[in-house]
């Protein structure tokens, strides 16, 4: 029997396993930053960031230690899922979070489908990389089946009879793996469809949704305080939780642009309602309107708050400085 070893394939296999597994680890380390800067507070969005992050680092552990397609493909589907999500909460929201165009989420979104492609194609070459790794024995049949047809063929004066007899000793493994290319081939174009078509939806995704204009609903609206842990907080006519952001100053808001869309400025002048003591007034936006302040504060709502009673903005480092509700005093 002859023994034939060959490692060819294995190094870019290799190479698309380490890449896929390093875009896999900066998708979840953008996804902790995010979580920890603010995202945590958000009901069922913030424990759902946390577990993409803890899966997000096994499978990149995963994927560098071992040489299994099933950690790859796995990985390639955590990367596809998380750019699923993010897609569904910037067109119609997910558990109630409607997200938004961002810095932040773009460059995760790209970073996702580049370690899908990855992943995925390593995935694809795992049985192939090991198969070229591995011992290919030829059995003394058909290798003296092979070297009798060139015998015969070179007696005869013609080169025929020796790629028929090398042929015939070595046809249904050529056959074999003309079919496992074959295949390799058609889910390679398979994962460059969905990687294509992935980068167009989040195109579309970032043409579209610009973050929605700061709506005028609070012109005019009277503030009212709530109870939020035995404390009494300083509210919007609706009951949801008012805040103030540590880099406002008594004349100007720092907040504009995408913060605005997570933080939506009261707008107008406001009334003071039972309960609230403080000082009002207002200040001119960056884009013109006005905003209300309260002993100097600017105000805002967050959107991470569902309902009246809740306070998940506060005690937040998120969009450049720390957020906090406003506590009244009696």
């Amino acid at each position: 029997m002859v023994v034939v070893r060959g490692n060819h394939g294995s190094t870019p296999q290799l190479g698309l396993r380490i890449s896929g597994a390093v875009l896999l680890a900066v998708s979840a380390g953008i996804h902790l930053d995010l979580y920890l800067t603010g995202y945590r507070k958000i009901p069922t969005i913030g424990w759902l960031f946390l577990l993409q992050v803890i899966v997000g680092f096994m499978l990149t552990i995963a994927a560098l230690v071992t040489r299994s397609r099933l950690a790859a493909a796995a990985s390639a589907a955590l990367a596809l899922s998380t750019l699923a999500a993010y897609l569904l909460a910037v067109w119609i929201g997910l558990f109630g979070f409607k997200e938004i165009r961002t810095r932040a989420g773009l460059a995760a979104g790209l970073i996702e489908v580049a370690a899908f492609a990855t992943l995925a194609l390593a995935a694809v070459t795992a049985d192939s990389a090991r198969r070229a790794g591995a011992p290919a024995a030829v059995s003394g049949g058909a290798f003296a089946g092979a070297f009798a047809g060139t015998a015969v063929g070179a007696s005869a004066g013609t080169g025929a009879f020796a790629g028929t007899g090398a042929f015939a000793g070595a046809g249904p493994g050529h056959r074999a793996r003309a079919r496992a290319q074959s295949a390799v081939s058609v889910v390679v174009a398979a994962v460059s469809a969905v990687s294509v078509a992935a980068l167009a939806l989040l195109g579309v995704a970032v043409v579209s949704t610009g973050g929605s204009p700061v709506a005028a609903a609070d012109v005019g609206s009277t503030l009212k305080t709530v109870k939020i842990g035995g404390v009494d907080v300083l509210a919007n006519a609706d009951g949801l939780t008012l805040y103030w952001f540590a880099p406002d100053t008594s004349t100007s808001s720092k907040c504009f642009g995408s913060c605005a869309i997570y933080w939506p400025p009261v707008s107008g002048s406001p009334a003071a309602g039972p309960g609230v003591t403080g000082k009002l007034g207002t200040i001119k936006r960056p884009g013109g309107g006005l905003q209300a302040t309260y002993d100097g504060h600017p105000l805002y709502t967050y959107i991470g708050d569902r309902g009246p009673g809740q306070a998940n903005g506060n005690d937040l480092d998120l969009n450049g400085g720390f957020w906090y509700d406003i506590r009244v005093s009696h």
